[in-house]
């Protein structure tokens, strides 16, 4: 059962997150972000892994302690959701359209946290979602789901589709990713015996 949950509870933030990598792509989010709670739904779908976010943070000061908290949290919850990894394709890429926008990203499930993320927004908000939190919650997520992670838009110019099609590009590229290699289901993909470390 490839399942986690994470608790995490700073003076800034209070965070809960449950995974479920085999599910269905239902999602519950609350996060009292709306554009951060639509982009984690996309993930949720697209990723087909059941996802529930529920974050309160101090939403008075920015939006930038919730975002990166909640990225830390689901990360933590996917890389124990992911065990041993034993069985997984490991490595993934995707070119991800989202109308003018075209966004490749390519992940490997090594243990080895890196985030390459070369995207560029034209404005500095979506809504009232500042754009450079896309990068903090990449930043986040890739570090503590201990993934090698590049993110790079080739081209766009609608702020909301450049980011929508980075997150429904990790879904996409997590997807294939995680999903068991029946010829290896009993393996750590890698000639080390293990992954990370």
């Amino acid at each position: 059962m490839r399942k986690a949950s994470v608790k995490r509870a700073t003076k800034e933030t209070d965070v809960e997150v449950a995974v479920d990598l085999d599910g269905t792509g239902a999602a519950s989010i609350t996060t009292g972000i709306g554009f951060l709670d639509h982009m984690l739904e996309l993930l949720a779908r697209h990723a087909r892994i059941d996802l529930a976010v529920k974050a309160t943070g101090d939403l008075h000061v920015d939006h930038h302690h919730t975002t990166e908290d909640v990225g830390i949290a689901l990360g933590q919850a996917i890389r124990q959701a992911l065990g041993e990894m034993r069985g997984i394709t490991r490595y993934a890429d995707v070119h991800l359209p989202m109308d003018e926008a075209l966004t490749r990203v390519a992940i490997d499930i090594s243990g080895r946290p890196f985030l390459v993320f070369k995207v560029d927004f034209v404005r500095a908000k979506i809504g009232t979602f500042d754009t450079a939190l896309v990068q903090e919650w990449f930043q986040a997520f890739a570090v503590n789901a201990a993934m090698t992670l590049h993110v790079t838009t080739l081209y766009g110019s609608n702020d909301h589709h450049i980011a929508e099609s980075c997150f429904k590009g990790l879904a996409r590229a997590l997807r294939a990713a995680i999903a068991i290699d029946a010829r290896a289901a009993n393996e750590v993909p890698s000639t080390k015996g293990v992954l990370g470390g």
